[in-house]
């Protein structure tokens, strides 16, 4: 993936999980990951596989689009 999708997920992932209140490793337990992974993820360091992206959209119950969002206005 390319660099600056995952900078543009991972920033839109933490504005969402910051609205709901959740700390990364509430998130991390909600989508059955790691909290070391969810860090990653929020820093555009990890590329990640599909059914991470599945887990974290069930996790927050938000849709795709949202994530991927070039306003971050979640």
């Amino acid at each position: 993936m390319d660099e600056k999708y995952l900078i543009i997920f991972g920033n839109n992932l933490r504005a969402e999980r910051n609205r709901r209140k959740l700390t990364q490793e509430a998130l991390a337990n909600l989508a059955g990951l790691q909290m070391q992974q969810i860090s990653l993820i929020e820093n555009g360091k990890a590329d990640f596989k599909f059914s991470t992206l599945v887990n974290l959209m069930k996790a927050l119950n938000i849709e795709f689009d949202k994530l991927f969002s070039l306003k971050n206005d979640i």
